[in-house]
């Protein structure tokens, strides 16, 4: 499985969107600096995900969502592709026995593919929109992970490289 997190929250940039010929389009934007952060695992052959959203970036969120993972594949060995966050070489990173994890390369986020799941999530759902509260941007969050089915997931994450791995 490939392992990364990705932060959601009520700050937002305009993204390109259509209208008529003519007519600009009104985007509403503001900057209010208030997140949540989404763990994930996704398993590109099966299209099989693990999602957890958590408060921060850090060691004992990352302990969490091992936990969460571990708990959700019991009689399963994971072997999770980590990037080198500080929080995934913490040495008080509590490790489940039945996950192994193992990194990329520094500086190299494209040979990970959740990352292409973060920017669908923010495409389905975060496109163009102000959320009143960071619950609303936590609603939509869920909604948008729900929606993800394993064949969109396996679609988006799996490359060549990875589905010719026995």
């Amino acid at each position: 499985m490939f392992q990364d997190e990705a932060g959601f929250g009520r700050i937002n940039r305009p993204k390109n969107c259509w209208c008529k010929k003519g007519i600009r389009p009104s985007v509403p934007c503001h900057h209010i600096r208030e997140y949540r952060y989404v763990y994930g695992a996704v398993e590109p052959k099966t299209g099989e995900s693990c999602f957890l959203i958590m408060p921060s970036c850090d060691t004992d969120c990352m302990n969490a969502f091992l936990r969460h993972l571990s708990n959700a594949y019991p009689n399963d060995q994971i072997l999770l592709v980590c990037d080198g966050a500080a929080w995934h070489k913490s040495k008080s990173m509590i490790i489940p026995k039945n996950i192994h994890i193992i990194f990329i390369p520094p500086y190299t986020p494209e040979m990970n593919p959740i990352e292409q799941i973060w920017r669908e999530l923010r495409t389905q759902g975060f496109k163009n929109e102000v959320f009143p509260s960071l619950a609303k941007v936590v609603d939509r969050l869920c909604d948008t992970i729900c929606d993800l089915s394993p064949k969109t997931i396996m679609s988006i994450t799996g490359r060549d490289w990875i589905l010719s791995i026995v």
